[in-house]
């Protein structure tokens, strides 16, 4: 029966390059869409997911990383006097003013961490050393951020929030999901930068479990004692970030609809080639069923097309996103291949051809072998 669907579609090689046509627009869209849409939601909580730790203390209802307030610093203290806490380290995470060379300014992210331990600063670096940051008016920047801040040089100075900050070091892979470019300094600097936080309030304080203990039951404990902060461990922190972006902003419905859409156009077109193949070829499963053949022999010669037409149309769109994944990433985005995405969008693949072939099937189910006496 397969080789019967395939004499089928190679019959008619115009409509059916076409309908491959089609069923590589439909899935590579969303490919594009899914792998972007993910590739947004770990920019998002980029820094949480790199940051070492297992336990996150954050402002009251804090609804993301991004917009945390800050709170006393003494809930650091509080923090470390906890039993089963092994370490913890403050961290600042708030916006401010650059100065750009032309003139004219622009809005960053300013996170400052404990250059001593690097918790909460950049993982990777192109140039210089995290803990370059200490002991002065330092800075480094990511490398997502030249596109908004020009070609940055180590030892060129910048101005932040009325401050003149030499730059010792170039990050990579800290992308803002804001779009607002990240520079990384020390906690006190960061904390003397930002003059409406107070020198002694810290936004976020990041903490390790010693090992023996449970983090639940660390967490429990902490939230029992702490007043005024909300504390989560570092994976319910990354998800409540992510939910933040994907529901409060409406960027996940409008990834969802176009998603949908997709999968719709790609239904319409592989149905409307199977149905017209059908009629096309109606005398002759006509001629099967009077031979004997059953409704089910013939639905496998359909369900075979629509087979054929899913499989050849999502490797075709595996292979130019892949080859692409460069060119989202030369025009600042980024775009997420795993295994498992490539498994769902070969699953939506194969629904989408499949129930378009249920339209056919529909039609051969009626089909009378007296129809090959008629003119």
């Amino acid at each position: 029966m397969f080789y019967v669907a395939l004499r089928i579609i190679l019959y008619d090689k115009v409509r059916s390059l076409i309908t491959l046509l089609g069923v590589v627009f439909a899935v590579g869209l969303i490919f594009a869409q899914m792998g972007i849409f993910l590739g947004l939601m770990e920019t998002s909580s980029v820094i949480v997911d790199h940051t070492p730790g297992d336990i996150w203390v954050t402002s009251k209802n804090s609804k993301n990383f991004d917009f945390s307030q800050p709170f006393p610093e003494y809930i650091y203290h509080q923090v470390t006097a906890e039993d089963g806490i092994q370490s913890a380290e403050k961290l600042i995470v708030a916006w401010g003013i650059i100065r750009q060379k032309e003139g004219g300014t622009e809005q960053v992210e300013i996170v400052g961490y404990n250059p001593d331990t690097g918790i909460g600063g950049p993982w990777d670096m192109v140039e210089g050393d995290p803990s370059l940051v200490k002991n002065g008016n330092f800075a480094i920047v990511d490398e997502s951020a030249m596109k908004r801040l020009g070609d940055i040089q180590i030892g060129e100075y910048r101005d932040v929030l009325w401050h003149r900050l030499q730059i010792v070091g170039i990050s990579r892979g800290v992308k803002s999901f804001t779009t607002a470019p990240i520079i990384f300094t020390s906690f006190n600097l960061a904390q003397s930068l930002v003059t409406y936080m107070g020198s002694d309030s810290t936004v976020f304080v990041v903490a390790k479990v010693s090992p023996g203990h449970s983090v639940p039951e660390v967490i429990k404990s902490l939230q029992k004692k702490l007043k005024g902060v909300d504390v989560y461990d570092k994976g319910s922190f990354s998800r409540k970030t992510r939910l933040y972006w994907t529901m409060e902003t409406g960027v996940g419905f409008s990834f969802m609809l176009t998603i949908l859409i997709s999968f719709l156009i790609g239904m319409l077109i592989v149905g409307q080639t199977i149905y017209n193949s059908t009629m096309e070829h109606i005398k002759e499963f006509g001629t099967l069923k009077a031979l004997g053949a059953s409704n089910y022999e013939i639905y496998k010669i359909i369900f075979s097309q629509a087979m054929i037409n899913a499989l050849s149309g999502y490797l075709v769109s595996l292979l130019i996103t892949i080859m692409s994944a460069k060119i989202y990433e030369a025009f600042g985005m980024v775009m997420v291949i795993k295994g498992w995405v490539n498994l769902l969008v070969l699953a939506l693949t194969f629904i989408m051809c499949l129930s378009a072939a249920f339209i056919s099937i529909r039609k051969v189910k009626r089909i009378d072998p007296a129809i090959l006496f008629r003119g």
